[in-house]
């Protein structure tokens, strides 16, 4: 990804409250534009490099429940 557009993305989200952030997140998921899916693939970003391994084995149960 463009290293520009991945710090514009962390600028626009930076600060945010919890219900910004799901805002965001809801309408990028909702709306399934092409130009949000970079933006959810940075928040991801963020919570992997935050999350204790618990937390990251917690996080790829649901990914391979949800992509079965």
């Amino acid at each position: 990804m463009n290293l520009n557009l991945r710090n514009a993305i962390l600028h626009n989200v930076s600060g945010n409250s919890q219900d910004e952030l799901k805002d965001t997140i809801v309408d990028a998921i909702q709306n399934g534009e092409e130009k949000m899916l970079p933006g959810l693939g940075v928040l991801f970003e963020v919570i992997w490099k935050n999350s204790s391994e618990e937390d990251k084995q917690e996080m790829l149960q649901v990914l391979e429940t949800g992509l079965k």
